[in-house]
């Protein structure tokens, strides 16, 4: 008989899984909205379609967006480093890089947030196992991306990616510190964040989002699938686990992202698929496995300046 702690651990795990399936196929629609839209017109696509969903989400649970100044303040900076930016980044990222390679380069989001967390003093109790399972991921990504074989793909569009990467893992620590736990619940904000980063890019559509747009059945289809799933389920997924499990272990799905988004590039978009691309998702498995074990709560997950949690109105659509 499994326990609660078992029961959790469970879903966890679960909730893991799905949030990977998702966002590692992220890479792949974004490069087939591509084939007709700007980068900028896929950022705004995926951001307005996504907030709707979750607004309608929001309203039909019982839920309201948040009210204050203080808390839109947040949500406004949350959304400029957790939507805006990396989606446009990807975006602009992809029209040179594959789409397996940018889900690889992605995978550096656990880093940054680790180093961040270190750096701000909230992973003091970073258990050793858990930490060289960071480290082994990362070496697991290595061997996927192998740069001493890359050529053009490590120009511009992959430094975007990384920029990308390390903006999810600032927007993560934030929102752990800003945002959670403080009796809202996580379809609220979730709702309210995808809404601001919708009025942000709409700001930027101006600049380089006015291309004619070449719709066809594919861009179309790929475009509603990016805002549908991989953007409103996607990043409700992440804020639940930010709320329960702290932003480095939502910031530790993106190690999963390799073994995704490289077998959907290259089942689907025909990309390469070797022996050495296979070990190196082998070893990022591993990693990841070693970053769930749990012991005593880590202090990011309740810093000591935190209020505990309050209770909320559950929304169960994780």
């Amino acid at each position: 008989m499994i326990d609660n702690n078992g029961t959790r651990a469970l879903l966890g795990g679960v909730r893991v899984a799905v949030l990977a399936l998702l966002w590692g196929s992220t890479f792949l629609w974004i490069e087939l909205a591509l084939r007709g839209l700007s980068p900028l017109q896929v950022t705004f696509a995926r951001c307005a379609l996504g907030a709707v969903v979750l607004v309608v989400a929001c309203r039909a649970t019982g839920h309201r967006l948040p009210r204050g100044v203080t808390v839109w303040r947040h949500i406004v900076v949350a959304a400029f480093f957790c939507n805006a930016l990396p989606f446009a980044l990807f975006s602009v990222g992809q029209q040179t890089v594959d789409s397996g390679l940018a889900g690889v380069l992605n995978a550096t989001t656990p880093l940054w947030s680790t180093v961040l967390g270190l750096a701000l003093g909230s992973e003091r109790g970073l258990r050793s196992v858990r930490l060289a399972g960071l480290l082994l991921g990362f070496a697991g990504t290595i061997v996927i991306f192998a740069p001493w074989r890359t050529t053009g793909a490590t120009g511009w569009g992959a430094l975007a990616i990384l920029g990308a990467a390390a903006s999810y893992a600032v927007a993560f620590t934030y929102m752990g510190r800003t945002l959670v736990r403080r009796g809202t619940a996580t379809i609220s904000l979730s709702a309210a964040q995808l809404v601001a980063a919708s009025g942000l890019t709409a700001l930027a559509v101006p600049i380089g989002g006015l291309d004619a747009i070449t719709p066809g059945p594919t861009v179309l289809v790929a475009a509603v699938v990016l805002g549908v799933f991989c953007t409103a389920a996607t990043f409700h997924l992440t804020y639940r686990i930010i709320n329960d499990e702290g932003a480095t272990n939502a910031a530790v799905v993106g190690y999963l992202l390799p073994v995704v988004s490289v077998l959907l590039g290259a089942v689907v978009l025909g990309e390469d698929l070797s022996v050495r691309v296979v070990l190196g998702m082998a070893v990022v498995l591993v990693g990841v496995g070693m970053t769930r074990r749990k012991g005593a709560p880590a202090p990011e997950d309740r810093p000591s300046w935190a209020p505990r949690p309050l209770a909320e109105k559950s929304c169960d659509l994780t």
